[in-house]
């Protein structure tokens, strides 16, 4: 029997079948021997028995028609079947793919700043003076200890004081998730978590690498020489923690989370217990020192044994006895004693949950429900008012007085969070106390608020495209916004595609696709992957094909061809089969994208030719706008300097009708570049400064760098310096947009090359070409091997040799370049 393939799954029925069949192929050990197996593993990695497993759990794993398996013990069972790493890690990756947990994972939101330091912090003298010993001069701590014993306040604390006596150049705070009680919020991948540490280090979007291994290298590579502090709080793993430390001086992290970890062998170790007796007492006494005693003098240590120790319970108590006037601490010893002795609530953190709660208005319970059912890591007053469907005072009210009462944290920035325990404890009140019809009501005035914010504020950074919406917000408070929302919006996404809001998963979809293309792909994918099951599940048709073309063309930004080609067929087989022309036509201008990124300027010119009818018969101008300027570019490429003239100058009367300064900023480039081709240098110069002026004052570096390369080539052929070229060099490179950087090396050669600097003109080529090559430019990589030739004139062999290969490139691609060269090769011969 042969070993089974979890990548070949597509269901959780198809994983279950492999487990099974694992099983058979190890032997078909019993159920109760590989729950031995896996409880001797788990103990000897440092898990507490209350988390080990049974045997009726293990057998669960291998029944079909489940609708969620728990992904950290199918791993445990395979291990105990094949103890290899490799076909571990095949099942590991399997599971993530089939249940989703790749997409949710990377949903992730992580702060320059760290939480507020805890109010009335005690004890933890001697854990603290050991983080801050091993913290030293960078180091990695790992805090670790059961649920609600205070790890996150210790970490917390131990930064602030780290910081406070010598302060870091940056502080980076992420909560990984590895315990969350939501299972639609699993624990946050790694490589997510890096891109937003990179963004808050300064990093573009679009230079930020795609791969986790990548982008921990570039992540060491920003680090390197400067003092950083970082929390990781609430790990799941090793594995979720190793890529996050950058292990370089200066570089201090503290991890917290309920396993030892200790497969980080260079890391310090605090094991945190439950407070003593004596650290119990004074933490209350502290929290309520106006309360008296009472008859009994140790009702105080009698509360503090009903809380077992925890800091969270004692907190949530002490909240709950400020809030009684004129009971005393023996009152309250007392008040417990009874509610154990009801049978109610035995463990110390529901029983101080429960009396917090029950202390509550209806009000505030009603919040405090509603708000465990926000399918994202935060939220701010706005969003707590839409679940509750009250007013945004109303709804701040009652968020100040939950944190007063510990039911609720605050978070940067006018956010709030609950801990794991509390949101567990509130979402289980929500299932016995609100009717499911209040709770879908609820979530659908949080989507439609969110869907109505993110509307209104893609309204102000791109007002030509949603002229229907009035502007409620100036573009710099509307981009920060969407930045500060964007990995809320995510999760909202993924909550209303899989539980029952298709309309709103494809709307958001479509109103984030230009923004999240811009600089988020990673997230970008997530968003539209999701709108795509949701429009399947919900048979439309029209949202699948529009969800299709935007998987398409962020495929298409990531260097994907192959991919964006599929998807974008997909979606205009969906359009053609429903009439819809607009569709058809933004599929097949996307199509020629593709097809003109890889050099076949020829079939593109011909889906752009269809997309401008298509676009006209609809009546959509700016989309024959979009059309006339690829067509444009397409028939520049091919030599056709008259044709691709005129498109861009009926594209440029387009756009400036419809106030699309974008749009003509674009125009005017394309216009200057075709203008550039066919040798009219006084025309091209106008269109081209043009366009840069307006790409300045819209703040579209990109743009202003590509019209700045063309601005270069103008230079070089009127003999004047390359400084356009080397400032569209450091504005592509600062952007991680590697076309361009080809094209300014490419352009900077050509400008060394006519003012007699042929080493400086090799070492631009060459460099150009190792990047044209990276990422499949052939025309930058024809245009490269030009330039080389030139330098190989001392040996006709090698001169040749370049020449032959850019012939071949220009062939390929059709291109006018290569009757040019066909003469200079037969010249050397």
């Amino acid at each position: 029997m042969t070993l089974p393939d979890p990548g070949t799954a597509r269901t959780l029925d198809d994983l279950i079948d492999r487990l099974r069949r694992l099983k058979v192929w190890a032997g078909d050990p019993s159920y109760d021997a590989i729950k031995e197996r896996i409880n001797a593993a788990w103990t000897a990695a440092g898990r507490p028995a209350a988390e080990l497993t049974g045997k009726t759990t293990v057998a669960d794993c291998f029944r079909t028609g489940r609708r969620r398996l728990n992904p950290d013990l199918v791993v445990a069972v395979v291990t105990a079947l094949l103890p290899d790493p490799g076909y571990v890690a095949q099942w590991h990756q399997a599971l993530r793919v089939v249940t989703g947990e790749t997409r949710a994972g990377a949903q992730v939101r992580v702060s320059a700043a760290l939480p507020p330091d805890p109010d009335g912090f005690v004890g933890r003298d001697a854990q603290l003076r050991r983080i801050r010993a091993a913290a030293g001069s960078g180091g990695t701590v790992v805090i670790t200890g059961m649920a609600g014993v205070g790890k996150t306040q210790l970490a917390v604390r131990a930064a602030h004081l780290l910081h406070g006596s010598s302060p870091y150049t940056s502080v980076l705070f992420v909560n990984l998730r590895g315990h969350h009680p939501d299972p639609a919020q699993p624990p946050a991948d790694p490589a997510a978590v890096l891109d937003g540490f990179l963004r808050m280090l300064g990093a573009a979007g679009q230079q930020i690498p795609h791969d986790l291994q990548a982008r921990a290298a570039a992540w060491r590579e920003r680090l390197a020489g400067a003092r950083t502090l970082v929390v990781l709080d609430d790990a799941t793993d090793a594995g979720q923690v190793r890529p996050l430390l950058p292990d370089l001086p200066g570089c201090t992290v503290l991890v917290t989370g309920r396993r030892r970890l200790a497969d980080l062998p260079a890391a310090a170790h605090v094991d945190l217990d439950a407070f003593s007796r004596d650290e119990a007492v004074a933490l209350l006494t502290r929290a309520v020192p106006h309360v008296a005693a009472g008859a009994d003098p140790g009702a105080a240590g009698r509360i503090a044994d009903s809380c077992g120790g925890l800091p969270l319970a004692l907190g949530l108590l002490a909240a709950h006895i400020r809030a009684r006037p004129g009971w005393t601490l023996t009152d309250h010893a007392a008040r417990l004693d009874e509610r154990h002795r009801g049978g109610r609530l035995d463990r110390g953190v529901e029983l101080a949950l429960d009396l917090s709660y029950r202390r509550a208005s209806p009000a505030r319970q009603r919040m405090l429900r509603l708000a465990a059912l926000h399918p994202g890591q935060d939220f701010d007053a706005q969003a707590a008012a839409a679940l509750a469907g009250v007013s945004r005072p109303a709804a701040q009210a009652h968020l100040a007085q939950l944190c007063r009462d510990n039911l609720l944290q605050r978070g940067p920035a006018g956010r709030y969070t609950l801990h794991d325990l509390v949101r567990a404890y509130a979402a289980d009140r929500a299932a016995d106390e609100d009717p499911p019809a209040e709770r879908r009501a609820a979530l659908t005035r949080l989507f439609d608020g969110y869907l109505a914010a993110a509307a209104a504020a893609m309204d102000a950074l791109y007002p030509v495209e949603t002229p229907r919406r009035p502007r409620t917000a100036g573009p710099a408070a509307a981009r920060r916004w969407l930045d500060t929302e964007r990995p809320v919006l995510v999760a909202v996404a993924a909550h209303a595609a899989a539980h029952g809001w298709p309309r709103h998963a494809t709307r958001l979809s479509g109103i984030l696709f230009r923004y999240l293309g811009a600089a988020h792909p990673g997230d970008a994918l997530t968003v539209h992957a999701h709108a795509l099951d949701a429009a399947r599940g919900g048979a439309d048709r029209a949202a699948e094909a529009h969800a299709l073309i935007s998987l398409g063309v962020t495929h298409m930004q990531l260097g994907r061809p192959g991919e964006a080609a599929e998807r974008l067929g997909e979606a205009l087989r969906l359009f053609r089969a429903a009439g819809d022309l607009d569709g058809e036509a933004r599929a097949l201008v996307n199509l020629g994208v593709v097809e003109a990124r890889q050099g076949r300027d020829r079939c593109a010119a011909g889906r752009h030719t269809r997309a401008v009818e298509l676009f006209g018969r609809a009546g959509h101008r700016t989309g024959e706008a979009n059309a006339l300027v690829n067509l444009g570019e397409s028939e520049g490429r091919l030599g056709r300097h008259g044709p691709a003239i005129e498109h861009l100058r009926r594209a440029l009367d387009i756009f400036r009708a419809a106030g699309d300064r974008t749009g003509e900023a674009w125009a005017l480039n394309g216009l200057g570049e075709a203008e550039l081709r066919a040798g009219r240098h006084e025309a091209a110069a106008g269109h081209l400064r043009e366009a840069l002026e307006l790409y300045r004052t819209l703040g579209n570096e990109v743009g202003e760098a590509w019209t700045l390369d063309n601005l270069g080539a103008l230079d070089t052929r009127l003999g004047r310096p390359a400084t356009h070229h080397q400032r569209a060099l450091a504005i592509f490179r600062a952007a991680g947009e590697r076309g361009g950087e080809a094209s300014a090396l490419n352009g900077l050669g050509e400008a060394a090359n006519a003012a007699g600097d042929p080493a400086g003109a090799l070492a631009c080529h060459a460099a150009a070409h190792a990047v044209a090559v990276d990422i499949g430019a052939r025309e930058q990589q024809a245009r490269a091997h030009i330039g080389l030739a030139g330098h190989g004139r001392a040996d006709p062999a090698l001169a040749r040799t370049h020449l032959q290969q850019a012939l071949r490139l220009y062939r390929d691609l059709e291109m006018p370049e290569a009757d040019r060269v066909s003469s200079w090769i037969s010249a050397l011969q």
